[in-house]
């Protein structure tokens, strides 16, 4: 039972201080939103002696929300580097840096009497998040026993969901989200910083990392003791060693090889698809739109925080679910229905917008609709995603490929937060067509072109994958196991 603790204790100290930051820090700025506009308002009135205009407010207000997704992309592409040279344990212990940065600077801001620190400690949480979202689910993977791997790297989203839950509870009125407290609610995200500097450096680096990148046998040895107690490791070291032989004489690829290597070509086009889909099927933007829904559904004004804090809690519910079954029901299934049922929640969601002032209990329907399509979300996509680049790439690929995926993670936040207003403009309560299409194509290609990885060892995913990549006469559905792989020529 020791080594499950040590397992668990190595999840919750690689968890409070990486995803969990990204959840926690894209909620808590929601709630001070007016306080900052104002602050920005009387800092340039008594600098200038002018006030400012509404829409430069509001312009301002938009450059300091996407210096987020802005770090956020930073973040992406420093951390495959900092992954290589660094370990995966170290570059989340050295990433506590850019937050601790942010907090001081967003904490002192008004002291100082300048918004333009507002600005640049969101680029700097981003860059926190960036970094956390790519590294955490590679070492938590890579530590983890092969039945337990998606279980553990899915942790991931389940540590996002509570940063943003905790985050929405935290800027509720009564605690930290009032006008006097607001910079204290943006420099509260020192405080997981501080406690995974504490608590992470009594746990093992990634044993993957130490034998495969350092070639260092005794220290993987010793960490995987610690990780899997008394138990034979022989198997567990061995399939490594064969993973270690497999990449013999190779170096870590840049991201743009990946690009170049038809090997893995479609690794690649699975996670560009999953990675774009996860961001642009409209989930972020079901927040945006539940404070209106819920007004529209008779909702008092100020009981709305409390209702969004139910929204939040709903993606929690579902990724810890989902956490408990993805290595039973697989990967598969878990992605086709979660963007199944989005893509029939957005239908009637769209419906049930355009209804909403002709027929009375419709503002209860696309309530539920809201509630509905984070839950499918929560249970599918959102932690799924982050496990497929560990598993579909191997040892040498694998910083590069989630440094594709983060970046596309950021950039496509980016462009639908501010694309998403324009939307909305313009399509009105059928707002949600693209993110429609989005569901339903991804899904169409899950089905298709997507292998199944429970379960399997990094070795197996591998050749199930080139014999996609090197495609004989035969189909790749007509997989009839190993003696196969022998004719496939490379």
């Amino acid at each position: 039972q020791l080594q499950n603790k040590i397992l668990i204790l190595t999840i919750c100290a690689a968890g409070i201080g990486g995803t969990f930051q990204y959840g926690y820090n894209i909620s808590i700025i929601n709630a001070p939103a007016s306080y900052i506009q104002t602050f920005m308002n009387t800092t340039w009135l008594e600098r200038t002696g002018v006030p400012l205009e509404s829409n430069v407010i509001l312009l301002l207000w938009s450059f300091t929300v996407s210096a987020y997704p802005l770090g956020g992309l930073t973040g992406a592409v420093v951390a495959g580097p900092m992954a290589i040279m660094l370990g995966r344990k170290m570059s989340l212990l050295l990433n506590n840096v850019f937050v601790i940065i942010a907090a001081t600077l967003s904490g002192f801001s008004r002291m100082a009497k300048s918004f333009e620190m507002i600005m640049l400690s969101r680029f700097f949480t981003g860059m926190n998040a960036g970094v956390s979202m790519n590294i955490q689910p590679m070492y938590l993977a890579e530590s983890a026993p092969k039945k337990l791997r998606g279980a553990v790297a899915l942790t991931s989203a389940s540590f996002t969901a509570l940063g943003l839950v905790l985050g929405q509870v935290v800027g509720l009125r009564e605690l930290l989200g009032g006008e006097e407290s607001w910079p204290f609610l943006l420099a509260s995200n020192m405080v997981p910083a501080l406690i995974q500097l504490t608590a992470l450096p009594w746990f093992p680096e990634s044993p993957r990392y130490l034998l495969i990148d350092r070639g260092d046998k005794e220290s993987c040895i010793s960490a995987l003791q610690k990780l899997r107690g008394t138990s034979d490791l022989s198997a567990e070291l061995e399939e490594m060693l064969a993973e270690q032989a497999a990449v013999k004489g190779q170096r870590a690829k840049n991201p743009w090889e990946l690009f170049q290597n038809r090997a893995l070509r479609w690794q690649l086009v699975s996670i560009i698809v999953l990675s774009s889909a996860m961001q642009l099927c409209g989930n972020d933007s079901m927040y945006f739109y539940a404070a209106y829904v819920f007004q529209e559904a008779g909702i008092p004004q100020d009981k709305i925080p409390y209702v969004v804090i139910g929204t939040g809690s709903c993606e929690l519910i579902t990724s810890v679910t989902c956490n408990m079954i993805i290595d039973y029901a697989g990967r598969r299934p878990l992605l086709l229905g979660g963007y199944i049922f989005m893509a029939g929640w957005a239908i009637i969601f769209m419906v049930a917008l355009s209804q909403q002032t002709q027929i009375s209990w419709m503002p209860y329907l696309s309530m539920a609709c809201i509630f509905a399509y984070i839950l499918s979300f929560g249970i599918g996509p959102a932690g799924v995603t982050g496990v497929l680049p560990t598993e579909v790439f191997d040892q040498m690929s694998r910083p590069a490929a989630y440094m594709i995926c983060g970046s596309l993670l950021w950039f496509n936040l980016f462009l639908v937060g501010t694309a998403f207003p324009f939307i909305v403009k313009s399509l009105a309560h059928f707002c949600y067509i693209p993110f429609l299409v989005v569901c339903v194509c991804t899904a169409l290609y899950v089905w298709f072109f997507l292998p199944e990885t429970k379960g399997k060892s990094f070795l197996e995913i591998s050749e199930e994958f080139r014999k996609r990549n090197f495609k004989t006469k035969t189909r790749a559905g007509f997989y009839k196991g190993p003696e196969e792989i022998k004719t496939t020529t490379l």
